[in-house]
């Protein structure tokens, strides 16, 4: 059957979170987002943590979140977009589960997210070129902590996304 613990990374808007309480339900697994548990444990929303603590901070909240999640079994956990920036999360998700990397192009990123006024990092004069440089930066990161590159920006829906995702897993899990 597929793997126990599945971890998926991306540039915000690639579709982890959808793909991944889809993936999680047919599976039998629980689901957990990180930037949700962000919110959970801190009362606010990730918008007000980047505004009264700075990116900074953020990132050393979500590195615990990620570091406790990693470490639950039979679970689908969809990180933050920027999750990988730090090697202790990239260590706990290559050693903890099987790392499914949602690539996704800057268009069609912001395609999905132009309207959306949540994302902290977007809140700028041109977000299309900061998903751009956000992409140039984070892809390596991305690259070296997936096990599995799926082409999450040209599904048709989240449901064949995580069809197609879970045949994949099944077919490995027989080889």
């Amino acid at each position: 059957m597929a793997a126990k613990n599945i971890f998926l990374i991306g540039l915000m808007g690639s579709g982890k979170s959808s793909v991944g309480k889809l993936l999680a339900a047919r599976l039998g697994k629980d689901f957990h987002d990180s930037d949700d548990e962000v919110v959970k444990r801190t009362g606010v929303d990730i918008q007000t943590i980047f505004d009264i603590e700075g990116e900074d901070s953020f990132r050393e909240r979500e590195q615990k979140v990620i570091e406790d999640l990693t470490g639950l079994d039979n679970v689908v956990l969809a990180t933050g977009g920027g999750a990988v920036l730090r090697q202790e999360n990239r260590r706990n998700l290559k050693s903890r589960g099987f790392v499914i990397y949602l690539n996704a192009g800057a268009g069609q990123l912001y395609n999905r997210l132009r309207y959306d006024k949540t994302r902290p990092l977007l809140q700028t004069d041109n977000p299309k070129a900061k998903l751009k440089s956000l992409l140039t930066a984070r892809e390596p990161l991305y690259l070296e902590t997936a096990d599995w590159i799926f082409n999450s920006g040209s599904m048709k829906s989240c449901k064949m996304a995580a069809n197609r995702i879970i045949r994949h897993l099944e077919s490995n899990a027989n080889s």
